[in-house]
């Protein structure tokens, strides 16, 4: 497997000879076939679209600013293809440019042409995106879970890969639990990621969607609707430990809020009146039961 995590560059087996500054579409194409290795210029007829792309959305308006500065700057960076079968190319990364470029009529782009097979095409389009700064938590989320799935990682060499560590990549991975309505008002910036890691600790789909609303309709703070799952976590549940002081019910009650949040899972502590009880995480496969062990620090 490719090497990754030394970035997106190393993939790219960029080099020092590949011009930055240039205007590539105003110099005279280069002569000779297309290398593989080298720059060139390609008609955008023979490009195909990368059938790994993991971005779902594309902001018009600021795809139509990136195509007036092409139209007057050109590209500065040249995209990135692999050969596909004679005169055919397939973009591994660079979209926005060959779409904006498609957009104002230019008919050839600069293109870098490598080599990749259908995996190292997938985690270099995956990657790329992910370096994305405008790129949603949603959508980060989706390449994460991929690169997870499809390319048979673990969370710690997804970290490596991507520059993140263990923590920060299972909170994006976590937004997928949220139900869809709430998924969707994160994706659309109707709602922050810090508003969806608040929400996520609640294991009610109902009282989430409550919540939402709340904080759609009132515009509440990630501050507020931390207080609010908070009080919710110290409520009184119907169990049979009547016999314990309130005191103690809500240290038990804020010590689960803190391990759900640690594992990301739900947590279950009954204790009595002398602190003797019972932690009860459920686990739904294997694969959960892995990630909750990673998230503990436990190797088996």
């Amino acid at each position: 497997m490719t090497g990754l995590g030394r970035g997106l560059g190393a993939l790219l087996q960029e080099n020092e000879h590949i011009p930055r500054k240039a205007n590539p579409v105003q110099e005279r194409p280069l002569a000779g076939t297309p290398n593989i290795g080298g720059i060139t210029e390609i008609d955008l007829d023979l490009i195909e679209v990368n059938p790994f792309q993991p971005r779902t959305h594309f902001d018009e308006e600021a795809l139509r600013e990136l195509a007036e500065s092409i139209r007057t700057q050109g590209i500065i960076q040249p995209i990135t293809v692999r050969k596909t079968q004679f005169n055919r190319y397939q973009l591994i990364s660079g979209e926005r440019r060959f779409q904006a470029s498609k957009s104002i009529g230019l008919r050839k782009i600069p293109a870098y042409i490598r080599t990749a097979d259908d995996q190292q095409m997938l985690e270099m389009a995956l990657i790329e995106n992910i370096q994305r700064e405008n790129l949603n938590a949603i959508e980060i989320a989706l390449s994460y879970q991929r690169l997870m799935h499809e390319c048979n990682l673990k969370q710690e060499e997804l970290g490596e890969r991507v520059g993140k560590n263990r923590t920060t990549v299972n909170n994006y991975i976590r937004l997928l639990r949220l139900p869809p309505v709430i998924q969707a008002a994160v994706r659309d910036n109707k709602i922050s990621m810090g508003h969806a890691r608040a929400l996520i600790t609640i294991d009610n789909h109902d009282v989430q969607l409550r919540l939402f609303r709340k904080i759609v309709d009132e515009n509440w703070s990630v501050r507020k609707v931390e207080e609010e799952v908070r009080k919710l976590s110290l409520l009184p549940q119907p169990d049979n430990t009547t016999r314990s002081k309130p005191v103690l019910k809500q240290e038990i009650k804020a010590l689960q809020y803190r391990l759900s949040t640690i594992i990301g899972s739900k947590v279950s502590i009954r204790s009595d009146e002398n602190r003797k009880g019972e932690i009860k995480i459920p686990f739904g496969s294997k694969a959960d039961l892995d990630r909750i062990l990673r998230n503990l620090k436990i190797e088996i």
